[in-house]
């Protein structure tokens, strides 16, 4: 189950035969991205794991499994913030139960970044994706 803006992106990674194209096609989408507020970087949005500073904020609409997430993110490494622009497209719009049925892994690896980031990015990859996980699971639990 992936959105539309994910499915663009895949197919424009279709599209890209080389890798270093795919990784300036990912900073793009970071770099379009709207910055986070420097109000909303703080420890409470700060992801654990990250070898780059990195801020989820969830925008949660409703309560229980039917919520809908959103969440904005920033990052001080490009590369970073692209990753970020590629799990909102990948999740934003979402209901909660969508979102904890969504497999990331097999999802992003679609993308090939499992073989082209190194292993800090992945972590922060997966960090990420655990965070963005139980953002959801809290709203469908209507925490």
């Amino acid at each position: 189950m992936a959105s539309e803006a994910f499915e663009e992106i895949v197919e424009t990674f279709e599209f890209l035969d080389d890798w270093e194209d795919r990784y300036r096609h990912v900073i793009d989408l970071g770099r379009a991205m709207e910055p986070l507020g420097e109000a909303f970087k703080v420890p409470a949005t700060k992801v654990d794991g990250c070898a780059s500073q990195v801020w989820l904020m969830p925008e949660i609409d409703g309560t229980g499994p039917g919520a809908i997430y959103h969440f904005k993110g920033d990052s001080d490494a490009m590369i970073v913030r692209g990753l970020i622009a590629v799990l909102r497209a990948l999740y934003d719009g979402l209901s909660a139960t969508e979102v904890l049925e969504t497999d990331a892994g097999a999802q992003l690896a679609r993308l090939g970044l499992d073989e082209h980031l190194s292993a800090q990015r992945s972590n922060g990859l997966r960090a990420m994706v655990e965070r963005i996980r139980t953002q959801a699971a809290g709203a469908a639990e209507g925490v």
